[in-house]
């Protein structure tokens, strides 16, 4: 038990290292400019504005993985692996990013990252699944199950249609991105356990 317990922090351990290293490249992006004038800030607002969405999606990707992995149990193989084609996604968010910001928020980049967040977000998606199905039946419920597919499917729409849109406008594209991102901001696992059920476990 002590052993399965180590190989669940270990994987919890490893995704935070990769998100922290993420974001760490991402903010590496941002430079100040040479004039000492707050006007020499507004040219770098494509590249605050790709960070900022970028960010939060990383953050609503950890606190969403933080709650599911509560419950996850042992991680199995197949979720191992799941986790590692989800950081490696993950991973492509600062080319996306910086490619938006370069480029002024252009078309083809914004539907190359409205197609990696529909990417992050179907691999995503088979983790959650993959979690939800071998929890404890006890501890959630099928209404709950239910609730939380229809919820990554709604968020996946949104992203595909960023995708579709950012083909002719792409700042609306951006929009789409922003309130599907709206949808995650409060993780369904959190009201999948009872506290009390979770300290006894």
């Amino acid at each position: 038990m002590r052993e399965e317990k180590i190989t669940a922090e270990r994987l919890i351990a490893f995704s935070d290292a990769v998100f922290a290293v993420i974001v760490t490249i991402m903010v590496l992006d941002l430079k100040a400019p040479d004039a000492a004038a707050f006007p020499a800030l507004w040219p770098l607002w494509p590249t605050a504005a790709s960070y900022a969405v970028s960010y939060l999606f990383i953050a609503i990707i950890w606190i969403n993985q933080y709650y599911l992995m509560r419950f996850a149990g042992p991680p199995t193989l197949g979720l191992i692996w799941i986790n590692f084609i989800h950081l490696f996604l993950v991973s492509l968010l600062p080319f996306a990013t910086a490619w938006i910001a370069r480029t002024e928020l252009a078309s083809y980049p914004m539907v190359l990252c409205a197609g990696l967040f529909v990417c992050i977000d179907i691999i995503y998606n088979v983790f959650e699944r993959h979690v939800l199905v071998h929890a404890d039946a006890t501890l959630v419920s099928g209404s709950t199950r239910r609730l939380a597919r229809r919820r990554s499917l709604l968020v996946l729409s949104g992203f595909m249609a960023a995708m579709l849109v950012a083909v002719f406008a792409p700042r609306v594209g951006f929009g789409l991105i922003c309130a599907a991102l709206i949808l995650h901001l409060r993780p369904e696992a959190r009201n999948l356990l009872n506290p009390r059920d979770f300290l006894n476990r």
